[in-house]
C-alpha cells in the first residue's frame, strides 16, 4: 500500500490534508478559452475523471471539492472511481445560491441545497459569489447567512463558506455563525487575493475553524513545487490544500511534493526535460 496522506478533522469528519481540486477537470483554466477547451477535451468523460480520482485515492486522498451537483459528468466520474476502488469519496460541494431577499429566491436556494444533498455531499460551502453579496462591512455581519446555514444543516450536510474576500472568515468568526470550515484563496504570488499575502495568512491562522486553501499554484502561474511547498510550509496543521491535476501522472508528482513539504525533505522527482540540459547534481559530475 502506498503511503497515506496526513489527515485532519472537520466537523467530526476525517479529511485528508490534500483535497482533490477540479478546475483542471471542469475546464476552469483561468488562462484562456482555448485552455479551458483543452481541459474539457482531455477530462470531459467520466472515465478520464475517474482515472484522476483513482490516482489520488492511492494515497488515501478521498475528498473532492467542486460545484458537484451541477456537474453530472463529474458525479458520474466520482461514482465510477468509487466502483473501481471500493472506496467512498467525501464530497465538498460549493453551490452558487440565489440570495435575493424574496420568497422565490428562498425556494430556489432550498432547491439548490436539496440538489447538493441528493448528490451525496457531506459538506456544503456557499460559493463566494453568493456569500459575498451578503457582507455588510459597516455592521461587520453577513446578512441573512444563518438562514442559509440552517437550510444546509436541515439537509444533513455540514455548512461552510467559500471566501475570496477575507471578511467572510472574519465576520463569521466574530458573529459565531454556524460554519464548520472555510475555503480561502492563498498562494505565494497573491493571485486573486484581495489583500496582501501576509494578511491573508494571519486571517487563516486566526480562523476558529480549519481552512481549505485553494489556488495554491496560482492557477498554474507557479510550479507545483513552489506553490504546494509554500502552502504546507505556512499553513496550520489542521488546514488543507486543494490541488487540481490535469492527468494521473501529475497527481503522483504533486502528492510527492506535498509529502516532502510536510516531512521537510527534498521531493523525489525526476528532473525536467530540456534540450542540452546542464547537470547541476547527480551522476556524471565526477572529474574526467
Amino acid at each position: 500500500m502506498a503511503q497515506q496522506f496526513p489527515r485532519t478533522e472537520v466537523g467530526g469528519i476525517s479529511l485528508p490534508r490534500m483535497l482533490i481540486g477540479t478546475n483542471w477537470i471542469l475546464g476552469y483554466s483561468h488562462t484562456s478559452v482555448a485552455a479551458d477547451h483543452q481541459i474539457t477535451r482531455m477530462n470531459g468523460s467520466k472515465e478520464a475523471i475517474a482515472d484522476i480520482i483513482c490516482a489520488f485515492l492511492t494515497y488515501g486522498i478521498d475528498a473532492i471539492m467542486a460545484p458537484i451537483a451541477t456537474n453530472p459528468v463529474l458525479m458520474d466520474g466520482i461514482k465510477l472511481a468509487e466502483d473501481r476502488t471500493g472506496q467512498g469519496i467525501i464530497r465538498i460541494d460549493t453551490p452558487i445560491v440565489n440570495v435575493d431577499d424574496n420568497a422565490q429566491a428562498r425556494r430556489e436556494a432550498e432547491a439548490t441545497f436539496e440538489a447538493c444533498q441528493k448528490a451525496g455531499s457531506q459538506f456544503c460551502l456557499i460559493h463566494h459569489s453568493s456569500a459575498e453579496q451578503l457582507v455588510n462591512k459597516n455592521k461587520k455581519i453577513i446578512d441573512r447567512l444563518p438562514d442559509y446555514l440552517s437550510m444546509i444543516r436541515q439537509r444533513g450536510m455540514l455548512p461552510g463558506l467559500s471566501a475570496h474576500m477575507p471578511e467572510l472568515i472574519l465576520y463569521s468568526d466574530l458573529n459565531e455563525y454556524d460554519v464548520e470550515t472555510y475555503i480561502q484563496i492563498f498562494n505565494c504570488v497573491g493571485y486573486m487575493m484581495q489583500v496582501e499575502i501576509e494578511y491573508i495568512l494571519k486571517v487563516i491562522w486566526e480562523a476558529k475553524k480549519p481552512v481549505m486553501n485553494i489556488k495554491s499554484m496560482a492557477a498554474g502561474r507557479v510550479s507545483p513545487f513552489v506553490g504546494i511547498t509554500f502552502n504546507y510550509a505556512t499553513l496550520r496543521p489542521q488546514d488543507m490544500v486543494t490541488v487540481g491535476c490535469l492527468t494521473p501522472e501529475e497527481v503522483h508528482e504533486d502528492v510527492e511534493i506535498g509529502f516532502a513539504a510536510i516531512e521537510r525533505r527534498f521531493p523525489n522527482l525526476e528532473g525536467r526535460s530540456s534540450p542540452n540540459k546542464t547537470d547541476i547534481m547527480g551522476e556524471g559530475l565526477e572529474k574526467k
